[in-house]
């Protein structure tokens, strides 16, 4: 066997693919030689990372499909257009979530709820259109992206810490109701990771040194790195692997989270820090 191409054959669907783990994960599968479709909200963003894709690997097989992740409807309708590419879906990666720095205090029911859902609901909503396709198959492999916030908290990150642990709540659940159908769940626990998203981290020198102060390796992580560890979960490498979550992070987990009060008083302002710092709903929250 082509050790290169080991996956040969496969096809795999990647949500948020245009974004920088979802786009590194699709690329590590298409070297290897699955076929890939690209799920995402913004055309203009998928049709940039299909070029880039294709151009990377010019063998690839590589098509897009404009939906969101969170939607029962755009889900089913991504994976019949996956099925399509090598009859069947043998992969999909879930990587749609995020969070934002918000005390618990100034959330309300609907913030709250709606940072739950980015994060747990996209990766249901796969889990649960995807594993009928792959059963009716004999089996696959589904791949979601959780945090070190699952694990390690993150002051002011009340919601997407909750979010990322109810994540890999539900990938050990559905590890172990689908095994019987030859379905593996796994997750990959990143550090914080180079992003569109987490951009403008990395470009403020002052604030992205506290978070390499507790990363024991001394440096962030890039996509590829994600990647590589999606792509192990993903292949026949890891086929007596399910309801794990593997952290990628530099060894962040061996320390803690920077504590970032001065962001909350520039995003805020001070009287809203302190409001919150003695337990009290700042008045303008």
């Amino acid at each position: 066997m082509n050790q290169t191409r080991i996956l040969e054959g496969k096809t795999a669907l990647v949500t948020g693919g245009a974004g920088g783990i979802g786009f590194a994960s699709a690329q590590a599968l298409a070297k290897d030689g699955a076929a890939v479709l690209l799920m995402g909200r913004r055309r203009d963003a998928l049709e940039r990372a299909c070029r880039t894709l294709q151009d990377a690997v010019p063998r690839a097989t590589v098509t897009l499909h404009v939906g969101d992740a969170c939607r029962d409807d755009d889900m089913h309708a991504a994976l019949a257009q996956a099925s399509t590419l090598r009859d069947g879906v043998d992969v999909v990666v879930s990587t749609v979530g995020g969070g934002n720095f918000k005390p618990i205090l100034m959330h309300d029911q609907q913030s709250f709820r709606e940072e739950l859902e980015l994060n747990i609901m996209s990766a249901f909503v796969a889990i649960r259109h995807a594993a009928p396709r792959m059963a009716a198959q004999g089996g696959g492999s589904i791949v979601c992206i959780s945090s070190t916030a699952a694990r390690l908290n993150f002051r002011w990150l009340s919601a997407y810490c909750t979010g990322k642990a109810g994540l890999e709540a539900l990938v050990r659940a559905a590890a172990e109701e689908l095994a019987s159908a030859r379905i593996r769940v796994n997750a990959v626990r990143p550090g914080l990771t180079r992003s569109e998203a987490t951009g403008p981290l990395f470009n403020n020198p002052a604030l992205l040194d506290k978070f390499v102060e507790q990363v024991p390796l001394g440096n962030l992580g890039e996509p590829q790195q994600i990647a590589s560890a999606v792509r192990y979960l993903a292949g026949p490498e890891s086929g007596w692997v399910t309801g794990q979550s593997f952290a990628v992070d530099g060894g962040c987990e061996l320390r803690t989270n920077p504590l970032l009060d001065d962001t909350i008083a520039h995003l805020y302002g001070e009287a809203a820090l302190h409001a919150v710092r003695t337990g009290h709903v700042p008045v303008a929250a």
